[in-house]
C-alpha cells in the first residue's frame, strides 16, 4: 500500500508539519542531574534529519520536588537545564525538525534508583501509587496549585526557548492519570468524586493555566491513556459516551490534540466499531488525534522492556486508517529509536533495510 498519506502536511494553528508521523515520547535518562547534554541534542537533531516531521521530547520534570523519579532524567526548569533544553529546540530547528517538550510529573511512582531519593514528598491525589497501596500522603489544595503552576511556568519557558507546540503527560499512571483513576484518586474535594469529569478537574485546570500562560497561537498537547502501568486492564471510560464526558473538559479548557496512547494501535477501543482510541476520542470531541502503539514493529513496547525483540512489520493497516482519517498524526517510538533513518527508508521504498527493534537501544542515545 502506498505510503504518500503518511507524507501530507498538517497544520493546527502556528504548527505546519511537513507530513504526519511525530516522534514519541521515550523516556531515556541520559541527562545526568536532570540536565539535557550535547549528546541528547543530538540524538534529536538526527531524528528531525530523518525527516520527522514533529518530534515529542521524552518526558521532562516540572518544578515539584518529587516530579521524577530519576535523577538522569531531564527536567523542565532551572537555568542550566533550559539552557540544554534550549540546544536541543535549537538543534533540532537547524535540521529542519519542529519540536514539543513533554511536562512531566510522575506522582506516586517509586525511584528507580537505589542510592538516589527525591528531595521532596512524593505527590499523589490520595497518597496511594494503585489502589489500596499506600504511598505517601494526599497532595493539599496548596499543592495542587503549586503543582499547576510549575505546568504553566514550564509552558511559559517551552514557548519562551523557541519550542513550537507543549505536551502534558496525562496517561500511564502518573500523576495527572491517578487523579482521572478512582483507583488512585479517592479524594471528597473538588478534585475527586465518582465520576470521571469531576476527577478530571486537575488535569483541566493545568490546561487552563497553560493556555493563559502561552497564548491562544501556541499548540497544547495532552497525552492520555486508559491502561496504566499499573494495571493493563484499566478503562477509564467503557463507553464512547464516558469519553466523551471525560474528555471534552479537557478540550473545552484548551487541548489542541489529544495524543491517545494504546500498546497496540490496531485494536478497537469498544465493541461494535473498529476505531481505536484515538478514533474514537476525535469522533466524540472533534480536535485532532495522534494514534500510537507498536508503529512498524511485530511487538508492542512492554514487551520490549522484558527484553523481547521485535521485527518490521506492515505500515498497510496505519495508512489505511490514516487515509480514511480516523486519526490525524501517527506516533513512532521504537522503530525511530532503533533507526533514525526510518522513515526515510519508508518514503523511499526501502523497506528490505528497515531493521528490527533489539532491547540494546535502550542503552545508547543513537
Amino acid at each position: 500500500m502506498s505510503s504518500d498519506v503518511l507524507f501530507r502536511p498538517f497544520k493546527i494553528k502556528g504548527l505546519n508539519l511537513p507530513n504526519r508521523v511525530v516522534m514519541a515520547p521515550m523516556t531515556r535518562s541520559f541527562s545526568p542531574g536532570g540536565i539535557p547534554t550535547e549528546d541528547v541534542a543530538r540524538y534529536y537533531r538526527r531524528r528531525a534529519e530523518g525527516a520527522v516531521g514533529f518530534i515529542i521530547s521524552e518526558g521532562t520534570g516540572v518544578d515539584r520536588p518529587a516530579s521524577l523519579n530519576d535523577p538522569n532524567v531531564p527536567r523542565f526548569h532551572g537555568e542550566k537545564e533550559l539552557a540544554g533544553w534550549r540546544r536541543v529546540v535549537d538543534g533540532v530547528h537547524a535540521a529542519g525538525g519542529l519540536m514539543a517538550p513533554q511536562l512531566w510529573h510522575v506522582g506516586a511512582v517509586r525511584t528507580r534508583a537505589k542510592d538516589w531519593s527525591p528531595p521532596g514528598a512524593y505527590d499523589s491525589p490520595s497518597g496511594l501509587s494503585r489502589p489500596e497501596k499506600k504511598f505517601g500522603e494526599p497532595m493539599s489544595e496548596e499543592d495542587i496549585a503549586d503543582a499547576i503552576r510549575a505546568f504553566a511556568d514550564a509552558a511559559l519557558a517551552a514557548k519562551r526557548l523557541g519550542f513550537d507546540a507543549v505536551e502534558l503527560h496525562g496517561a500511564h499512571g502518573y500523576l495527572i492519570d491517578q487523579f482521572f483513576w478512582e483507583g488512585t484518586n479517592r479524594r471528597e474535594d473538588t478534585y475527586g468524586g465518582k465520576d470521571l469529569p469531576g476527577r478530571a478537574r486537575f488535569a483541566a485546570e493545568i490546561v487552563h493555566a497553560v493556555r493563559k500562560s502561552v497564548g491562544t497561537d501556541f499548540p497544547i498537547l495532552l497525552r492520555i491513556s486508559q491502561w496504566k502501568q499499573q494495571d493493563f486492564e484499566v478503562k477509564l471510560a467503557d463507553t464512547p459516551r464516558a469519553l466523551e464526558a471525560w474528555l471534552k473538559p479537557l478540550v473545552d479548557a484548551g487541548v489542541d490534540i489529544l495524543h491517545c496512547s494504546q500498546r497496540r494501535f490496531w485494536e478497537p477501543e469498544f465493541d461494535g466499531s473498529d476505531l481505536n482510541f484515538a478514533g474514537w476520542a476525535k469522533k466524540v470531541t472533534g480536535v485532532p488525534t495522534i494514534s500510537v502503539g507498536s508503529v512498524g514493529l511485530s511487538g508492542e513496547f512492554i514487551a520490549a522492556y522484558g527484553g523481547e525483540s521485535s521485527r518490521p512489520a506492515s505500515l498497510d493497516e496505519l495508512i489505511r486508517r490514516l487515509g480514511r482519517e480516523e486519526f490525524d498524526l501517527v506516533a513512532v517510538g521504537r522503530a525511530l529509536l532503533q533507526d533514525p533513518q526510518w522513515l526515510l527508508k519508508v518514503r523511499d521504498g526501502r523497506t528490505e533495510e528497515l531493521m528490527a527493534f533489539e532491547r540494546t537501544a535502550f542503552a545508547a542515545l543513537s
